[in-house]
């Protein structure tokens, strides 16, 4: 990405091969993950491209090709899914600390662990950590249709989870988020906090899990049960944050309302990071969790992909192949 923009802005280019420096490992990318972030990025959001030209991609699947001073518990050669370092995980060889770089288990897909850096692991973190499930909870997730929503599509009754609620941008979505594993879906906008009761069989939600900055805390609040838990995990809309509600309004419904970012705890708390790659990994080697990926062919392809995130027609988790050893 030379420049914020649209897809016009970005192309493929040869660059040096990074090196990597001390507590990191170097590898040879199979795949790659698409992810919302990118598209932030290259729209110009603030704090997601350190500098331009930006080289974006934030999670990527391969294999060990050297290692930083100070490293241990990986080897040359290794098979691993790994968190980049800012980005430049859309290329042959990315860099990553070795603190985020995870073995993937001889059974798991190199196609399927580009999705558990940041989409699962985020799934799995909003859940457990952020939004504090327990089994049997509500789940109400906005943007349903996108990568993360499928991703929680897997994991909520995987953990245990009750009924399951998305609501989605375009109503042409709806079909495929049902299909990925929601109970009900329903028109983003158009959907009240009756709706959305309604759906819940009449009772408040326990979790709410909302990517869309503040344009749906209202909804939100409205929807919530006693005691439920609102996380804001994102600002997909790009517009200005309002302001938070009134104490009261929380305190009166014993609503908890939380933030979440991925990149806060990648800087602040790598090792919760990690472990939720390796549970999802290993959650995926032993059978129970299978996230159905959207493979694109090339590196050229890309910015097409992020023109579809950008305008809300992704549906699913999308990945690209990048190198010749994707076993």
């Amino acid at each position: 990405m030379t420049t914020p923009g649209g897809s016009e802005r970005s192309k493929v280019a040869d660059v040096d091969a990074p090196r990597p420096g001390p507590g990191e490992v170097s590898i040879g990318v199979g795949y790659a993950g698409l992810n919302f972030m990118d598209v932030m990025a290259r729209r110009g959001d603030a704090g997601y491209a350190p500098a331009w030209p930006y080289r974006p991609g934030l999670e990527v699947a391969g294999t060990v090709r050297a290692l930083g001073a100070d490293v241990t518990g990986l080897t040359v050669g290794d098979r691993v899914a790994a968190v980049t370092s800012s980005g430049g995980g859309l290329a042959e060889i990315a860099t990553a600390p070795a603190e985020l770089t995870v073995p993937i288990p001889a059974n798991v897909p190199l196609a399927a662990a580009a999705a558990a850096p940041l989409g699962l692991a985020t799934a799995l973190l909003l859940l457990s950590d952020a939004g504090r499930f327990t089994p049997g909870d509500s789940v109400l997730v906005h943007s349903a249709g996108g990568g993360i929503g499928s991703a929680l599509a897997k994991l909520v009754p995987l953990l245990g989870g009750g009924r399951l609620i998305g609501t989605v941008g375009r109503p042409e979505k709806a079909a495929a988020a049902q299909q990925a594993g929601y109970d009900v879906v329903l028109a983003r906008g158009a959907a009240t906090a009756g709706d959305i009761r309604t759906a819940n069989q009449g009772r408040g939600i326990d979790v709410v899990l909302d990517p869309l900055g503040t344009t749906a805390l209202d909804l939100d609040l409205d929807v919530a049960a006693t005691g439920g838990r609102i996380v804001l995990f994102g600002n997909a809309t790009g517009e200005t944050l309002d302001t938070l509600p009134p104490a009261g309004r929380l305190i009166g419904g014993n609503i908890t309302l939380t933030g979440f970012s991925h990149r806060g705890l990648v800087a602040g708390a790598p090792g919760r990071v990690a472990a939720a790659v390796a549970r999802t990994l290993a959650l995926m080697a032993e059978g129970h969790l299978t996230l159905p990926v959207n493979e694109v062919p090339e590196l050229a392809d890309v910015p097409a992909v992020h023109d579809l995130l950008a305008d809300g027609r992704g549906t699913g988790k999308y990945v690209v192949r990048v190198g010749t050893s994707t076993a």
